[in-house]
């Protein structure tokens, strides 16, 4: 169980990777452009991959009618998700803590992992939701309106995940290093739990084995 438990301690400690590298990337290419324009979403902000991308990009936008790229304080997500990941972060390593001196069962460590998909999965329709109101809640002015073949207003929703095209562009949409790393880290949890389920003895079953030999 300790080994187990020294598993639920490090696997939240990857979660820390979300303060300093991106969780998501997207890139937009295009023949005019022969570095590809790039956007970093961390979860307290946007950034470019390279110094001016966020401004060509905004530039690009302005002539379909697409709002500007927002800034932290435009999202009340850039705020809240940092103190959710802090949160869950203490939550697991006190969790690990805890059942490194078998005051809680490894149930404790699927629990958190549980909470945490579940989080997580309300972040990406939330990222979702987003990107369906940036690409399709357009300017009626902008300077082009360009149309579907069946007369429909085109949106420019980017991909989720993976790629699609827009007009001239091929945009791809992937996890970055911050999401590996949550992934690796939620992984190691779920080890710890199969692993602690198979080695758990509550302590009162421990005094009882140790009283009898």
């Amino acid at each position: 169980m300790k080994k187990a438990s020294i598993l639920m301690i490090i696997g939240p400690l990857f979660l820390l990777g979300l303060y300093f590298f991106p969780l998501w990337n997207i890139m937009l290419g295009a023949p005019q452009y022969p570095e590809p324009l790039g956007i970093n979403i961390h979860i307290d902000g946007l950034q470019g991959v390279n110094e001016f991308d966020i401004q060509n990009i905004d530039g690009l936008n302005h002539y379909i009618g697409m709002k500007t790229l927002p800034k932290p304080e435009d999202m009340w997500e850039f705020s809240v998700f940092p103190l959710i990941i802090g949160v869950m972060v203490i939550l697991g390593v006190l969790i690990g803590f805890l059942g490194f001196f078998k005051v809680v069962s490894p149930n404790w460590f699927i629990g958190w992992f549980v909470v945490m998909s579940i989080l997580g999965i309300l972040g990406m329709y939330d990222f979702n939701a987003w990107m369906v109101d940036y690409g399709t809640n357009l300017d009626p002015n902008a300077i082009m309106k360009l149309a579907n073949p069946d007369g429909t207003p085109m949106t420019y929703k980017p991909p989720l995940f993976g790629h699609a095209k827009m007009l001239n562009f091929d945009v791809t949409s992937l996890p970055a290093t911050g999401a590996w790393m949550m992934f690796t880290g939620m992984m190691l949890i779920l080890i710890a739990f199969l692993w602690g389920r198979k080695m758990w003895k509550p302590k009162k079953q421990e005094v009882l084995q140790t009283a009898n030999s």
